[in-house]
């Protein structure tokens, strides 16, 4: 750990060594005979007490006047006043210092754990180069307003959500994502706060707030992930309310009862073996070292683009059995491509014009995929009359489309409006979402559409991520016991990307409502104790990332909804990283557990050993001084994992 003090610790450092040069010279001083060098010696421990004890008494006095009478800082100053009333000034110099050593330690390892996030926490920008009556003008990036245009210079951080109108360049997305590899943006691009523009001089138009921009949203979350405490920091909390008090109450009848055993004259004895024993009652190792690993693990997170939103969730991540996925954009990679056109009665360039109509008013992966695949056969043509869009759900849209009524979309919507013509819909041998477009005219007496024309239909294929199989393959390695997928695809492409990736059981053409019910058929199934995750992109799986033991989103990085949705977010869509998240989880509670046994078993030790006399308050201090400092160096640990990023 490189120490990097601030003001604060340097001049609790410089203290520290002010007090152990004075306790030294004290001790010196007192193996000269006579009564004089005993004064001078007396009087070097109580310069040396009051360098490194008087910030400690102030303390003490403060919590006093606030109630708070057993906070660590009042039962030092009792233990170490109480030394220098018996005449153990070395005594009582030795508390304070082995005290203040620890609580150095104990600041440096926190600023340590706060630094591992600092990327995140640097994301704001401290200024904006406004354009404003045809100069620049740099501004607070909380005075800039939507519309408004910026100039962003190579070099600069990007201090608000913006799209590029003049320029291109590359962009640093590492302080969000984790990826060291920059990424190219030119005209009608999203720049996102918080990236670094690396090259070229961009003009941008502001498209959000600062308060709402993707900076914004993630320094809210990271700052706010302690107040989200797990199981075991609560559990620390409660402990060290019981805990303190009732050793205090102990340390009152050691002080009290045996004098009235053994004699009045072993009452200072016993009033020293009291006090020492009130030194072992400061749980600091517990109070710090469990809630500093939950810390440093959430932090060490954030550094690879995993957004953690509290203890509660690195707990959740750490007992996973079952991961269950969505397809698009998950496990694929979302960037639909036309790959079939088939029309029936018509030309393709035709078939290809009306299904882009009907998709024009979506902003569906699927429809904008038909419209780029018509733009490239078709040109820039403007579209034919197109009117009274209407989407259905889950299946496709209907239209009017010059004087006629088109329907676009999957086989439920044909048997939905009645059209059925000789397993038409059926389309063998064909991996890909199928786009079927027909002609409907009237009603039948059922009040169903009529077939008019079957126009015919369009493939859509969706690519696997290349690293997909990979990561399910390290999150059996993790102990994933069960890996599912559940799609709106059909049963074809989802049995193909089942058998491709190794998953335990899919469930395909499945509509928003169909996924929370499978879902929650999910969570009842799983064993006890495990808990279950859902993996989706964060754009339309809000209800099943809600409904989930813990939602992780892929994708986060631009997505508000992402980052509103899940418990947990991956900035990038590599689905490696949930096998990280996974890991570094199980580390810290495994960090944390260790640094609970350890405490409760030394300080149970010494309370013991302090009950009959064995332990004295040098010993009592160092062991907790050192107790505190082991649990520490253990919790930097936390979160340390060694990442695949294939």
């Amino acid at each position: 750990m490189k120490l990097a003090l601030d003001k604060k610790q340097k001049r609790s450092l410089r203290n520290i060594i002010i007090a152990a040069l004075l306790f030294a010279a004290g001790f010196a001083l007192r193996l000269i005979p006579g009564s004089a060098a005993m004064i001078v010696s007396s009087c070097v421990f109580a310069a040396a007490y009051i360098v490194v004890g008087l910030e400690i008494l102030i303390k003490a006095f403060h919590g006093i006047i606030a109630g708070e009478l057993l906070d660590e800082n009042f039962l030092m100053s009792i233990a170490s006043l109480g030394a220098f009333i018996l005449g153990d000034f070395a005594e009582g110099v030795a508390v304070m210092l082995f005290y203040q050593v620890g609580e150095l330690f104990q600041s440096c390892a926190v600023s340590s754990s706060r630094k591992s996030i600092s990327g995140l926490l640097e994301l704001r920008a401290d200024h904006a180069n406004l354009e404003q009556n045809g100069e620049i003008v740099n501004v607070d990036p909380e005075k800039v307003n939507v519309g408004d245009i910026i100039v962003i210079h190579p070099g600069e951080k990007i201090p608000l959500d913006c799209a590029i109108i003049e320029g291109s360049t590359s962009v640093d997305t590492s302080a969000l994502t984790g990826e060291s590899l920059p990424r190219y943006a030119g005209v009608g691009d999203m720049l996102l706060g918080g990236c670094v523009n690396r090259e070229g001089n961009v003009r941008a138009r502001v498209e959000k707030p600062f308060g709402e921009s993707t900076a914004a949203k993630i320094l809210d979350l990271v700052e706010n992930s302690s107040a989200k405490k797990s199981k075991s920091e609560n559990f620390i909390t409660k402990f060290a309310r019981v805990y303190t008090p009732a050793v205090v109450v102990a340390a009152l009848l050691i002080a009290v009862i045996p004098p009235f055993i053994f004699g009045f004259d072993s009452f200072p004895k016993w009033i020293f073996q009291g006090l020492s024993f009130l030194v072992i009652s400061c749980p600091c190792a517990l109070v710090i070292s469990v809630p500093l690993a939950f810390f440093g693990g959430i932090g060490r997170a954030s550094r690879q683009g995993i957004l953690v939103k509290g203890g509660s969730y690195i707990e959740t991540l750490a007992n996973l059995e079952t991961v269950v996925f969505d397809k698009t954009g998950t496990l694929t990679r979302g960037n639909f491509k036309v790959t079939e056109i088939h029309p029936e009665g018509i030309d393709e360039h035709e078939l290809i014009k009306i299904a882009a109509a009907a998709e024009s008013a979506s902003s569906h992966p699927i429809a904008k995929s038909i419209i780029e695949a018509c733009r490239e056969k078709c040109g820039d043509e403007a579209w034919y009359d197109v009117k009274y869009i209407t989407e259905v759900a889950g299946n496709g849209v209907t239209c009017m489309y010059n004087g006629e009524t088109i329907a676009v979309g999957n086989r439920r919507l044909m048997k939905m409006l009645g059209i059925e013509r000789d397993n038409k819909f059926e389309i063998p041998q064909t991996v890909g979402t199928v786009i079927h477009v027909a002609e409907t005219s009237g009603q039948s007496d059922g009040g169903k559409h009529t077939i008019s024309r079957y126009l015919g239909y369009i493939v859509i294929s969706d690519e696997i991520k290349e690293n997909s199989a990979d990561a399910l393959t390290e999150l059996r390695a993790c102990g994933i016991k069960r890996l599912t997928m559940l799609t709106g695809d059909s049963k074809a492409v989802a049995d193909a990307v089942s058998k491709k990736l190794g998953l335990d059981e899919y469930y395909a053409e499945l509509l928003p409502d169909g996924k929370v019910e499978k879902l929650e058929e999910l969570l009842k199934a799983k064993s006890a104790g495990s808990t279950l995750a859902f993996v989706g992109d964060g754009l339309n799986d809000a209800p099943v990332l809600s409904l989930a033991d813990v939602g992780i989103a892929m994708g986060g990085i631009g997505s508000d909804a992402a980052i509103e949705a899940a418990d947990v977010v991956l900035m990038d869509d590599n689905p490696m990283k949930i096998a990280y998240a996974i890991k570094s989880a199980r580390s810290v509670i495994k960090i944390s557990r260790q640094n609970i046994i350890f405490a409760i078993g030394v300080k149970a030790l010494i309370l013991v050993c302090g009950v009959f006399g064995i332990v004295n308050m040098w010993l009592a201090v160092f062991a907790d001084v050192g107790v505190a400092v082991l649990a520490i160096l253990n919790s930097m640990r936390a979160g340390k994992v060694k990442q695949n990023s294939k």
